[in-house]
């Protein structure tokens, strides 16, 4: 599709696009000189002002400003970054972080443990509260032995995950004066990393470079951000050279581009089918196992998702890299012979690949002997009857981390007998007790080893169907070289990301 056909929509957005980024080279804001900026299309504009507290904070995270105390590798294991080491203390509830020396904030003030007991402080007194507290009685102080060094965390109750929690994007540490005394959080000018915020609205944002970074000035003179929601505009960007990088491109616009630009990332989301494992045909584990054997998870990756998904082996997929070798033999339970069982299937159709995929399993699940009839709505509107069990199988993508980068916290709300989000219905105390052994566990393979022992339980109950794993495309025009390609969205322009 060339510039000149494209959507009204679309190309009002491209020419947005076109405006913001209409030079390839500027000063930078901070004496670095001219160099290079980078063009960035996001997907979606702030929603909270840019808040850290809000989603808003994953944004701050991927422009590389604001930064948290710790990071995650690959496999979820905290990283130093802002604290140069953490240990747990001899109370199990209480943690201990050193503090790097020789950090500045973009204000110019110094990074101090005042900085960090004031953002997390902070973040427990928020309304709403960071998601990745929820749950988390947490207070922080100077350790009195290097008031000067150190912060303690501690917890209402042990918690093996305080160094992952503070690794969140809405736990990032700003200047003293980003925090009003009206509770609203101003980033622009307070974060830490290698660029500068400078000014942000709800169509555009403008970052520099800042020379002052303790981990060296970044390679890129700065960024400069446009919020393009519409899917097949932020491909047009990329196509017609008006962007550099852009977040999200669409499964049906991938083709219409450059192979070496599209750059697909598998992300911790997994498309699964629910039986209902309280009441109905599902009830029966042999009739479960019936729907599962009855499952072919590769048609539906090949049209649905075009090839652009993995074939589901287990709940967690390969944006955990760990998972797969961890993963332990299943002992399948035997199918029942299923003729003309009814059974309601559902889905919601914010995600536009779910009626598609709720059509391919109709046809399978009816070819193995079941009469199925479909119930599909929007999610505002179908989510209270799928949580009490109103279906006998229903259809959801589903993030398997949250903000510390652990599934414990999924798993458990999914599958628990307690569990908040239980479309399953799901009620096992050998489940029960395998959750509650991970996520006491320590991380590392410890944690990992007793994850996915819940899993095979879990999968071995039948309650959950695991399809596919769904991936994000990013599309990347080559002018940059070391642009981040993070399944967990928090990276993104680094220090490190430089023309090509």
């Amino acid at each position: 599709m060339s510039r000149t056909t494209l959507p009204a929509a679309a190309l009002a957005a491209v020419l947005l696009l076109s405006g913001c980024f209409g030079g390839t080279t500027e000063a930078s804001g901070d004496g670095a000189g001219s160099g290079d900026r980078v063009r960035l299309a996001m997907l979606q504009p702030p929603r909270s002002g840019l808040s850290p507290f809000s989603d808003d904070a994953f944004k701050l995270s991927r422009w590389s400003t604001a930064e948290t105390l710790v990071t995650l590798d690959a496999d979820g294991v905290a990283q130093p970054a802002l604290a140069t080491g953490f240990a747990q203390q001899g109370d199990p509830r209480t943690w201990r972080f050193e503090l790097r020396d020789g950090v500045t904030f973009h204000d110019g003030t110094p990074f101090t443990v005042e900085s960090v007991v004031t953002t997390l402080t902070a973040a427990t007194k928020a309304s709403p509260r960071p998601r990745i507290l929820d749950g988390v009685e947490l207070t922080v102080t100077p350790d009195p032995a290097a008031p000067a060094d150190a912060v303690l965390v501690t917890t209402g109750d042990a918690d093996p995950l305080v160094p992952q929690r503070l690794s969140s994007p809405q736990l990032s540490i700003l200047a003293a004066a980003a925090y009003g005394a009206d509770g609203v959080v101003d980033p622009i000018g307070h974060g830490t990393g290698p660029f500068r915020l400078v000014s942000a609205d709800t169509t555009t944002a403008r970052l520099d470079r800042y020379d002052g970074y303790w981990g060296g000035p970044a390679k890129a003179a700065g960024i400069d951000v446009s919020f393009v929601p519409d899917g097949t505009a932020r491909a047009a960007a990329l196509r017609t050279g008006t962007a550099d990088v852009v977040e999200a491109v669409p499964v049906s616009q991938a083709a219409l581009l450059d192979a070496a630009q599209i750059h697909e990332v598998p992300m911790p989301r997994t498309n699964t089918l629910y039986l209902n494992t309280e009441k109905g045909a599902f009830k029966d584990p042999a009739v479960r196992a019936a729907a599962r054997a009855a499952v072919q998870r590769d048609p539906i990756v090949a049209t649905v998702y075009e090839g652009r998904a993995d074939v589901a082996a287990g709940l967690l997929g390969p944006a955990l890299p760990w998972a797969a070798p961890a993963r332990p033999q299943r002992t399948p339970a035997a199918p029942a012979t299923v003729t003309g069982t009814p059974i309601v299937l559902a889905t919601f159709t914010d995600r536009a690949e779910l009626p598609e995929v709720a059509v391919q399993l109709q046809q399978q699940l009816e070819a193995a002997g079941f009469t199925v009839e479909q119930e599909i709505r929007e999610y505002a509107q179908i989510e209270a009857d799928a949580l009490a069990g109103t279906f006998d199988a229903f259809i959801l993508s589903r993030a398997t981390v949250l903000d510390s980068g652990d599934p414990v916290a999924y798993m458990y709300s999914d599958f628990a007998c307690d569990g908040s989000f239980n479309i399953a219905q799901l009620c096992d105390p050998a489940i029960d007790a395998a959750l509650k052994a991970a996520s006491a566990a320590a991380p590392g393979a410890q944690r990992q080893a007793a994850i996915m022992q819940a899993e095979k339980l879990i999968l071995e109950s039948d309650a959950a169907v695991p399809l596919l794993h769904e991936r994000v495309i990013q599309g990347e025009s080559g002018a940059f070289t070391a642009v981040e390609r993070d399944s967990r969205e928090r990276m993104l322009i680094t220090s490190g990301t430089a023309p090509a």
